[in-house]
């Protein structure tokens, strides 16, 4: 493998210091401290490098098993470490509490001076590695895609393990520059209550804070716009490039075989079944027993969601391209509004947005259930035998799903050699969104999911009121005139009104409809006070005029020079109009 890649990988963990998903296990780190280095910090650090590379290593290409063992090596470890943590917080407690559990507590954080050596500094860093998730940045996303397609192996465990190494080392090299601060904290563990009372709290806000998601929510939310950045510099700047990252993360396993090859992808535990929707369009109900034999590609959309639109051109471009291989096709429009489950409405999107592949209404979730999914959009690939052998949640990975699904046909029989990926007409709202300068994120303003508003009156829930707008900061918006708030969007009671919002991202859309009896509604769209000129969407002039001809996503603001803070105001000329959710990309 490229030694580009190795370096890659370890200066992607070294980067982990600079993010907040390494703050909760940063206490578990800290419970060495004061101990000789070789004794503390440095057997802490392998056990929990070593364990973290061969965790995610069988996560990776294991399947379900490994995951839910995984999951059970977390809940046990968190249990050790808040046993410790309370043994530091009152260790007369925690004794009555479970002698046995305690004695391992004690063992582990070191509270009473009992010299364990480098035996308990592992116990840890093993500990810290099982329930460690760094921010799944695009190095690690790398790795892991790599893992997956290309199964098991010593290259996998050794990317892996370089990460890890390369987290393990900026977390060494940062606690021996500040090793002065931390000098004579063993001592005062033993002789003083409080520092040992802060350490414990400190240890108990880490587990707390990986077993409530914190680790993989809302930190690694916060990381994603500079550090994710930052590493894609890391990437660029090494001899292996873009491409060559595209084809690692890509690659499957048996692309470039012979017919029948295995794909080394794992079978994951998930009974596909699509027998819970309540309505096909674009063809007949389709059973994937019926389709044995076939490659089947199952994408979950909304024809509301960004995210979802932003897929749709490579997933009819694979549709089209890859049918005489034996690959189908199925979408599945599980609806997030209520509109959204109207027939009507989502035929008019299906032509709207040219797709001729069979479609299930799944307005009850069954399916949706039955795949266990939680995301729009999903990708789910089956192979000739009806099994779930990959999935993609979220937009991107297009170039892996694309080689995903050659090395299945491959599997199945197909001669289906690898080439360049497809190439999409991407324009409108189907073009990549431009992560490094999106600030703001999806705005619901139904009261049952809004925030981020503005004005200066509270919201009425299911009541008319006017409304005045305020002074707007970043990701606040606001209405102006006489609007009824609704749990899923606003709706505008007299002429005149409109609704605004001030964001930072190339492109702004909102989900706008009317009312029964209404519309088409025209509007009115001002960019900080102006009309947008260049910046126009698709659904806008350049004077800012546009109409609300249909319940769908309507992109508003296309940025094409500098991506800065903006104020986009709409105003409705006539009553009925409604407002949904501001998306962003």
């Amino acid at each position: 493998m490229n030694a580009s890649l190795y370096l890659a990988a370890f200066s992607g963990g070294a980067l982990t210091l600079l993010s907040p998903c390494i703050l909760p296990v940063l206490p578990f780190v800290l419970a060495r401290t004061g101990r000789p280095f070789r004794q503390g910090t440095l057997p802490l650090l392998l056990g929990m490098a070593l364990t973290f590379a061969a965790v995610a290593s069988l996560g990776a290409v294991a399947g379900g098993w490994a995951v839910r063992f995984n999951q059970f090596g977390r809940a046990a470890a968190l249990f050790a470490l808040a046993i410790s943590a309370l043994a530091l917080l009152s260790p007369r407690w925690a004794d009555r509490v479970t002698r046995p559990l305690v004695r391992l507590g004690d063992r582990l954080s070191n509270h009473v001076g009992r010299d364990t050596g480098w035996v308990g500094s592992v116990l840890l860093g093993v500990a810290t590695g099982l329930v460690w998730s760094p921010c799944a940045g695009p190095i690690l996303g790398l790795i892991l895609s790599s893992a997956a397609l290309a199964g098991p192996g010593v290259e996998t465990s050794s990317l892996l393990l370089a990460y890890a190494a390369g987290a393990s080392l900026s977390l060494a090299v940062a606690l021996r520059a500040g090793e002065e601060r931390f000098a004579g904290l063993s001592a005062r563990l033993r002789s003083s209550a409080w520092p040992r009372r802060v350490l414990g709290s400190a240890m108990l806000a880490g587990v707390a804070a990986v077993a409530a998601g914190v680790d993989t929510g809302a930190l690694a939310r916060l990381s994603l716009d500079w550090s994710n950045g930052l590493e894609q510099r890391v990437l660029q700047a090494l001899p292996m490039g873009a491409a060559a990252a595209d084809t690692v993360a890509g690659g499957a396993k048996g692309a470039d075989g012979p017919r029948g090859t295995p794909s080394g992808l794992p079978v994951e535990p998930i009974r596909p079944d699509l027998s819970g929707a309540v309505n096909w369009l674009n063809g007949q109900p389709l059973d994937l027993q019926q389709l044995r034999g076939k490659v089947v590609l199952v994408n979950f959309w909304t024809y509301s969601c960004i995210n979802c639109l932003r897929t749709l051109p490579h997933v009819r471009a694979w549709a089209q391209t890859y049918a005489g291989q034996g690959l189908v096709v199925i979408g599945v429009h599980t609806p997030e509004f209520a509109f959204e489950k109207e027939t009507g409405n989502v035929q008019k999107a299906l032509k709207r947005l040219g797709i001729t592949y069979p479609v299930a209404q799944d307005n009850d979730f069954a399916v949706w259930r039955a795949f266990q999914n939680q995301y729009w959009p999903a990708l789910y690939f089956i192979d000739a035998e009806g099994r779930v052998r990959h999935h993609q949640f979220g937009e991107g990975g297009e170039v892996r799903s694309e080689q995903v699904i050659q090395a299945l046909l491959r599997e199945a029989g197909a001669d289906a050699t690898a080439a360049a990926p497809v190439v999409p007409d991407t324009r409108g709202p189907g073009l990549a969104a431009d992560l490094r300068n999106v600030r703001s994120p999806e705005t619901y303003l139904g009261y049952r999911q809004a925030s981020g508003f503005a004005s200066p009156s509270r919201i009425a829930s299911d009541r008319s009121k006017v409304y005045t707008l305020g002074r707007l900061g970043l990701n606040d918006w606001g209405l102006k005139g006489a609007w009824t708030v609704g749990p899923e969007f606003v709706q505008l009671d007299e002429a005149g009104g409109a609704v605004a919002i001030r964001f930072h991202a190339r492109d702004a859309h909102l989900v706008l409809g009317f009312a029964a009896g209404h519309g088409p509604i025209p509007f009115q769209l001002t960019l900080d006070g102006r009309a947008p000129g260049a910046d126009h969407g698709d659904d806008v002039d350049a004077e800012g005029h546009g109409a609300i001809d249909a319940t769908r996503l309507y992109q508003l603001v296309r940025q094409r020079g500098s991506i800065d803070d903006r104020v986009v105001e709409i105003r409705f000329l006539d009553a009925g109009a409604r407002a949904f959710a501001f998306t962003f990309g």
